[in-house]
């Protein structure tokens, strides 16, 4: 069912100004200085709907099954690469997961954009032993790979990946971040399975400062998104950071630049954050119909809630977050969560618009186990309209 949302805002100023003489040029001013303020401040409307023709690209019996993370790269104007974390290989018989192997990432490259089951295919890594593996595995043999976001320029297809290890926790909770890792595959046009793939450890990266939740190209220049863990009254939060360096000079890290207090400094530790309280996964695109940058993301990482905010640069300021949608799957069930919300703008069918995917999970892996619904790509339709 397609659902309509609209922001009001009840007026502050409710002042009658009379038009007695001298009062005129302070009308004027009033008048600009509300316009401007409502440019700013109110949020453009907009409707959400459902797509589940493309979900239904994701529901497999065989094969790949179900899997999180969900970032896309645009490989050339008819190839999307979908970047999968941990993931289900096996099959699907009932609604439930048999036989099945859990590997920490995998991708699928889909030809065009139209949800065409036979124009999509999955990768993952040779079996050994006789049963699958992750299709990118970190170069020093520690822990595993969950992929961030990616980009592809001149020199080849970048892929940041976060490097993770088991640790103490809840079930779905038990591990900890190492590092970022930049990987670089140089020959993306050849099939997956050929790739040649080099990998370099992002410097000043660690368990609380991450790279890579989402990459923008503008110009000769990459934007890096990142965040900062930061605790507060006991409560962790994911203050967003961001990077800059050219293009051609991804890998060359003395080339990299952070946003600090409204310059672009040198060291990382510097690096302001431009947002307080985000996600650590997200996206950034540039929105046509808007003439704004949009970022996109679950509300506090892990909620019912999906919200946008909106920026005139990459570096903002940005404005305060709108909730756009709510998950309904979390009524079905009180150890069901929502994450991963983020946008694909490599799917943009108009400029008021852009695709949408979020993930569900639970704190029990048996519920997911047992019913193939979840863990698997959500898709909705985000579109802007008109004042």
């Amino acid at each position: 069912m397609k659902k309509t949302h609209s922001c009001q805002y009840n007026h502050v100023v409710n002042t009658r100004v009379g038009r007695r003489p001298g009062y005129r040029a302070v009308l004027v001013f009033v008048i600009l200085l509300l316009s401007a303020c409502a440019g700013q401040h109110h949020p453009p409307r907009f409707t959400v709907e459902p797509l589940p023709l493309y979900e239904a690209l994701f529901q497999r019996d065989q094969g790949w099954t179900g899997g999180d993370g969900v970032f896309s790269v645009g490989l050339d104007p008819h190839r999307v690469l979908w970047l999968f974390g941990d993931t289900f290989i096996g099959e699907i018989k009932e609604g439930q997961h048999v036989n099945f192997v859990l590997v920490n990432n995998t991708i699928a490259v889909q030809r065009g954009t139209e949800p065409i089951p036979g124009n999509i295919t999955f990768y993952y890594g040779d079996p050994v032993g006789g049963k699958p593996q992750a299709f990118l595995r970190p170069a020093d043999e520690g822990g595993w790979f969950w992929p961030y976001h990616g980009v592809r320029t001149r020199e080849g297809l970048f892929l940041f990946l976060i490097q993770v290890e088991l640790s103490d926790g809840p079930p779905a909770f038990n591990f900890r971040t190492v590092a970022t890792w930049l990987a670089l595959v140089s020959n993306p046009d050849d099939r997956p399975e050929g790739w040649q793939v080099l990998q370099r450890k992002v410097p000043w990266s660690g368990e609380n400062r991450l790279f890579g939740s989402a990459v923008l190209v503008q110009g000769e220049n990459c934007y890096i998104f990142g965040t900062v863990d930061e605790v507060s009254r006991g409560v962790r939060q994911k203050q967003v950071i961001l990077a800059r360096v050219p293009a051609a000079q991804l890998l060359n890290f003395s080339q990299w630049r952070f946003f600090a207090n409204g310059e672009w400094v040198a060291e990382a530790e510097r690096a302001g954050p431009i947002i307080p309280n985000a996600a650590n996964e997200f996206s950034v695109s540039f929105q046509p119909a808007l003439g704004q940058y949009l970022m996109l993301y679950t509300q506090d990482s892990l909620s019912k809630h999906m919200v946008f905010r909106l920026a005139p640069q990459p570096e903002g300021p940005w404005s305060e977050s709108v909730r756009f949608y709510r998950c309904p799957e979390v009524e079905w069930d009180p150890r069901i969560f929502c994450y991963a919300a983020k946008g694909h703008p490599e799917f943009l069918i108009s400029p008021e618009e852009i695709l949408v995917t979020y993930t569900t999970n639970s704190t029990d892996p048996a519920l997911i186990e047992s019913d193939a619904r979840f863990y698997r790509p959500r898709f909705l339709r985000l579109r802007f309209r008109s004042p």
